[in-house]
């Protein structure tokens, strides 16, 4: 006799909703997530008081209407969560060098923007958000095809997509006349959210990007947590399990013939649960490699697993600031942050081993969390700020713990660190003496915390040939073993949660929108930067924030 119905490996965006949707589905749900905290990338995490969100810093989609807020409200989880609109007027802000621009959160005043912005380039601007969005439009179509049939009449139903879906960024600035590498810059940037340069950058995964924030950014209050946390109310509500601190050591299988089928699970303490099916929110290395096992891996989906390329990884430096950020430009919008107008130099630096000597990174994305939701302000700021880096540099440490690291890692991070704040002092003037507390999270870090091999960021890297079609699908070759998360249908929050609507309806063999039942929701949007806005007892939480300081 089985255990439970369906178990799920990993509790981040992906695993969540499937698990939800299953639950409410009639299934009996039991997730396993090896960290003490549930999310993945949707965690939030206390350091010497302070609390931070490494994995989301916006998302789009949560206005009337939006397709976010759709699958919230449809999941039953909207009612327990409130989000944060940031700074329509800039809900990024691109600093190139002493140069400013801020993108707003409507396509046409983006557009507008950069027109007034770059005059000389008014046809080629128009040409190029001509294409962008008809590529968008075009993906919408996609997302509505149930045959065959109708997959082989694409060219016709979405000609521009099927044009320029697959080609790069880069190709479609030249075809448009798109010359200034300042405008390059601002077009491209938001390629950070996927980690790709415009020369390799597909036209369709930028455009989705583009048509995601196309009505603006939000921000979860309370940070990251509030998503996980959400979810798991639900899914409890439904009779579903999470257990954390729980690390699976290996998918069990069943072999019959030539069929492998999946059964259940062994923790890493030697427990078995058994089930009916597995879903996997790990990765595709972890998942095949690690708990599948190689040996039980049929020869296609072995040489796709050897020829898989994982995404860049990342320096996460966490901060408490007792400094008036405010009054050096900064509030609830992101700042991608660039010393020159060259994408690729971010990505070239990515490519490179990491060097200690004193000089600032090429780039980094930053944002204050504290202005992004003021409630959560309890004395210093807190602040997260990125750069790209690869794995191969911290090689020398890989096979570590993470609490027995030795000295010439923690010489190694300190180095970086300091290049770290000589970075943000460009644009944030005086920021490391005002720093209180800080600490810096390596590709080791992700590793360890979310499982992600090499320490990646989005997955699969999102090149040509690694997306769409060329994902890892949902249904695995093992039978009753499905998938989700970065790797499969999309990356980013909302991306992770299709692709567990995507696994369940999958798996029960339904429609998504079968899944998408519940009544009675309603998602609370607020500004980030305006607290008239705000409900009473929100208002009252920011009447116990010190001013800077203070502490």
């Amino acid at each position: 006799m089985n255990d439970c119905d369906v178990i799920v490996i990993g509790s981040g965006a992906g695993g969540l909703t499937a698990a939800v949707s299953l639950a409410r589905a009639g299934k009996k749900v039991m997730i396993f997530e090896q960290h003490y905290l549930p999310g993945g990338w949707c965690q939030s995490f206390t350091l010497d008081g302070y609390r931070f969100s490494p994995g989301v810093h916006y998302v789009g989609e949560l206005g009337p209407g939006g397709r976010f807020r759709r699958f919230l409200e449809g999941l039953g989880v909207a009612n327990d969560l409130v989000f944060l609109q940031l700074n329509p007027d800039g809900y990024d802000h691109v600093r190139v060098g002493n140069e400013k621009f801020d993108i707003p959160g409507r396509m046409d005043r983006f557009m507008e923007r950069l027109v007034a912005r770059f005059p000389n380039e008014r046809q080629a601007i128009h040409r190029y958000f001509d294409i962008l969005c008809s590529v968008a439009d075009d993906m919408g179509k996609l997302l509505k095809v149930e045959s065959p049939l109708e997959m082989l009449a694409l060219p016709f139903k979405a000609p521009t997509m099927s044009l320029w879906g697959l080609r790069s960024l880069e190709t479609l600035f030249n075809h448009c006349g798109i010359k200034d590498p300042l405008l390059q810059t601002i077009l491209g940037v938001q390629g950070g959210d996927y980690a790709e340069p415009p020369s390799t950058a597909t036209v369709a995964l930028h455009a989705s990007i583009a048509d995601h924030y196309a009505d603006g950014a939000w921000y979860p209050k309370g940070g990251a947590a509030s998503i996980p946390k959400a979810f798991i109310k639900e899914l409890r509500r439904h009779g579903g399990a999470i257990k954390v601190r729980a690390p699976v050591e290996k998918i069990l299988l069943e072999t019959k013939g030539h069929r492998r089928r999946a059964m259940g699970v062994r923790l890493k303490d030697g427990t078995e649960i058994r089930s009916d099916f597995v879903v996997s929110n790990a990765d595709p290395f972890m998942t095949f490699q690690r708990l599948v096992g190689s040996e039980n891996l049929n020869h296609r989906l072995a040489k796709k697993l050897a020829k898989t390329v994982y995404s860049v990884s990342a320096l996460s430096l966490f901060l408490a600031v007792d400094m008036d950020l405010e009054s050096q430009g900064l509030d609830s919008g992101n700042v991608w942050y660039l010393r020159e107008p060259d994408l690729g130099a971010l990505y070239r630096q990515a490519s490179r081993p990491m060097e200690t000597w004193a000089e600032p990174f090429e780039a980094a994305f930053a944002t204050v969390t504290t202005l992004k939701d003021r409630t959560k302000r309890k004395g210093p700021h807190t602040l997260e700020a990125f750069t790209f880096v690869g794995y191969d540099s911290f090689l020398p440490w890989a096979d570590t713990r993470k609490d027995e690291r030795p000295s010439d890692y923690k010489a190694f991070k300190e180095a970086l660190t300091k290049r770290m704040f000589l970075t943000l002092e460009e644009f944030i003037p005086g920021i490391e003496e005002k720093t209180v507390f800080s600490a810096l999270g390596t590709p080791l870090t992700n590793q360890h915390y979310v499982a992600a091999h090499r320490g990646n960021l989005y997955g699969t890297k999102k090149i040509r040939f690694q997306l769409g079609p060329w994902s890892y699908p949902v249904k695995s070759p093992i039978r009753n073993l499905y998938l989700c998360g970065a790797s499969t249908v999309a990356h980013g929050v909302m991306g992770a949660v299709v692709s567990g609507l995507v696994a369940a309806s999958s798996l029960l063999r339904c429609r998504i929108g079968d899944l998408l039942t519940a009544k009675g929701q309603d998602l609370r949007l607020y500004s980030a930067d305006d607290p008239s806005t705000w409900p009473d007892e929100m208002q009252q939480k920011l009447e116990q924030v010190p001013e800077a300081g203070a502490i």
